[in-house]
């Protein structure tokens, strides 16, 4: 009786295919690309490189000390603060490929060139790297500058938790246009809840909303 062969760890990883947590790299032919990436998980809530994996999941392989080489430069030239990776080579089927491992960052925003070599900071949606828009990038500072909030619950406050319990998602503009405030003024208010955890982020088609953090109270 023949047993079926046990899947090796890539190959399960594989069988996810891309999303929020995975991506796949056929090859590594440009440092700043990968920076992205590497940026994209750090700003978001970690994940993992696949290098030597095609897009639609088939395994091409890859010279892994070559490939190594590359995201290390990426690392260490293209993104800040630098990202700190963990990684592991392994031999799937004669092939090699290069598992490349993401904390969720600390020191939040990360920054990696765009392609007019803009430093710019990158989020992770669903299965691509995205720009992180202002507003969350206002998040990061005042979170990683310990920032204290006391919420005065005056008329656009409230207006905004009514908002969003009436429509679940809402979009900074709109908010700003209804409520008749600047964006500095409503960016500054939605901020504030976020960092309460009352508020949250939340991307659709790649543009950024904002709704009530589930459990969340007031």
């Amino acid at each position: 009786m023949l047993w079926p062969r046990k899947k090796s760890h890539i190959e399960t990883l594989i069988e996810q295919g891309e999303n929020q947590h995975l991506d796949f790299k056929f090859a590594v032919n440009d440092s700043r690309k990968i920076a992205r990436s590497l940026v994209a998980f750090a700003n978001s809530e970690g994940g993992t490189l696949l290098i030597g994996v095609k897009d639609n999941g088939s395994i091409a392989g890859v010279r892994t000390d070559e490939e190594l080489h590359m995201v290390e430069t990426a690392a260490s030239l293209y993104t800040r603060p630098e990202v700190k990776f963990q990684s592991v080579p392994w031999n799937v089927g004669n092939k090699k490929v290069l598992e490349v491992m993401v904390q969720p960052g600390n020191q939040k925003p990360y920054l990696a060139p765009d392609e007019k070599g803009r430093w710019m900071a990158w989020v992770r949606n669903h299965d691509r790297n995205i720009l992180a828009p202002p507003v969350l990038i206002e998040y990061w500072k005042k979170q990683i500058a310990g920032h204290q909030v006391i919420i005065e619950m005056g008329v656009p406050e409230k207006l905004l938790l009514r908002l969003l319990e009436n429509q679940g998602l809402v979009k900074l503009e709109d908010y700003s246009r209804l409520i008749g405030i600047s964006l500095r003024e409503a960016t500054r208010i939605i901020t504030d809840f976020m960092l309460l955890d009352i508020v949250e982020c939340r991307f659709e088609e790649d543009k950024p909303y904002f709704c009530r953090k589930p459990g969340s109270k007031l």
